[in-house]
């Protein structure tokens, strides 16, 4: 890239996709990617990791609960202005806990498949 590059929310295209989670995609080189993600109020994704890749996102909207462990027993909770780092290979799932629809930008940085659907933590 020679110059500074401006995507507009119509330009993100449809990312990864994790059940109970939409994911727009405005950003993918080598090693990055960035992009937007929503869930509904209600909602828990699937259990997923993202490889190789730290994962950073600021919560925009409403709140997002990421739970992580044996079960779901250890969970994070984030509202709006948090930012939350997720490390490589940890198997989570991301719930939207509020009555409004939870929405961030997400930050991925790192290399290999930037999203792995999982069984739930322990499966890989």
């Amino acid at each position: 890239m020679s110059g500074v590059l401006r995507v507009r929310p119509e330009e993100r295209v449809a990312g990864p996709t994790t059940p109970g989670m939409t994911r727009e995609q405005a950003v993918a080189t080598d090693g990055l990617c960035a992009g937007f993600v929503t869930t509904e109020p209600g909602m828990v994704s699937g259990w997923h990791h993202h490889g190789g890749h730290r994962t950073v996102f600021y919560v925009l909207g409403s709140r997002f609960r990421v739970e992580l462990g044996p079960g779901g027993s250890g969970a994070v909770e984030a509202a709006p202005g948090d930012l939350v780092l997720v490390p490589e290979a940890v198997v989570h799932r991301e719930s939207n806990p509020g009555t409004d629809v939870a929405s961030a930008v997400v930050i991925r940085v790192g290399s290999g498949e930037s999203l792995v659907n999982a069984e739930g933590p322990g499966s890989g």
